[in-house]
């Protein structure tokens, strides 16, 4: 006999996360909902991660194996295998506050004109400091409600949806062809981009996630920018679909796409690689304090422009506090 559909199908991608996947999977059986299931993919891993998810004895609990084919193949075959209509996204080495599916359920039916809902979230490191993040451009007060101005946010702050705080109805993902597949970095960036083209979000102003790793973006290890530019090549064909008021802040999206890009660049010694970055940042926004200092910096020589990009960030000037994705 077929049991219930439940109301939110869990997607949990999974690659050597063997010491943080239990606290992910316990975060989710710890929710105020349990009306769910929990799809974990098991993305070709090499350590014990699988069989340490498989020790939780779960009737909700699906564990799908399949060869490594990256992030994106992976929360696309637990979308394909979802058997609700919502669907939510959790990284196994991030947890949930107990109240998040609580939240989400709540957004979607107070806010019934969206497909899309998130919550702010909290990023934290290893020796326990957190930090909020940093969300600018929602209306003074604003708790909960229809986010407005997706793109003008973004462009100034951390990642208004990140993957671990939001879920999407399972025909809005469909349309746009889930995760792209082949991109290794902003892949969940691309994603939300499309649906925020297309669907409204729900957004509540309450942190219900938390994101482990260095508590500042910047500190992160940064992923080596792909080439050809896949990202910035799909961000740049919205630009035909845009009205007149989603446009502005579309190109001040692409244009911090291209500044990140230049950052890393610049940490890599790559110099002429983050002065092509800082050009077509150009194409998109003007000068000003933080593309000069830049450009200042990507024409020196590549060994002393990273020395002197490091010392800034130790000084903690604020434009390398760049906004970015994992």
């Amino acid at each position: 006999m077929k049991v219930d559909i439940p109301a939110v199908s869990i997607v949990m991608p999974l690659f050597n996360k063997e010491e943080e996947v239990s606290r992910a999977i316990r975060s989710v059986l710890s929710q105020t909902v349990q009306d769910f299931e929990l799809i974990v993919v098991n993305d070709g891993s090499t350590d014990n991660g699988p069989a340490i998810a498989r020790t939780i004895d779960n009737p909700r609990i699906r564990i799908i194996d399949q060869e490594n084919a990256g992030v994106s193949a992976a929360r696309n075959r637990g979308i394909s295998a979802a058997e609700s209509d919502l669907i939510a996204f959790l990284d196994a080495d991030d947890e949930w506050a107990p109240d998040f599916l609580e939240t989400i359920l709540r957004l979607r039916e107070r806010f019934s004109s969206c497909r899309v809902f998130a919550t702010r979230y909290f990023f934290c490191s290893p020796d326990g400091q957190q930090r909020l993040a940093t969300v600018r451009g929602l209306p003074a007060g604003f708790l909960d409600g229809v986010m407005h101005g997706y793109f003008d946010i973004a462009s100034l702050s951390d990642p208004p949806l990140w993957t671990s705080a939001v879920a999407v109805e399972k025909g809005a993902l469909m349309e746009i062809r889930g995760f792209p597949v082949g991109i290794t970095s902003g892949e969940d960036l691309l994603t939300w981009a499309r649906l925020a083209m297309r669907y409204e979000i729900a957004y509540n102003n309450e942190p219900k996630a938390f994101f482990w790793g260095p508590i500042r973006v910047s500190d992160r290890p940064g992923r080596i920018p792909q080439e050809p530019d896949i990202v910035g090549d799909s961000l740049k064909e919205l630009l035909n679909k845009a009205d007149s008021s989603t446009l502005p802040g579309l190109k001040a999206y692409i244009a911090l796409w291209h500044r990140m890009r230049a950052v890393i660049f610049i940490q890599l010694g790559e110099s002429q690689k983050a002065v092509d970055e800082l050009r077509k940042v150009t194409d998109y926004s003007e000068m000003g304090l933080k593309l000069f200092t830049l450009r200042a910096l990507a024409h020196m020589p590549g060994g002393l422009s990273a020395t002197a990009l490091k010392f800034l960030k130790r000084m903690n000037y604020k434009i390398f506090h760049q906004r970015t994705v994992r």
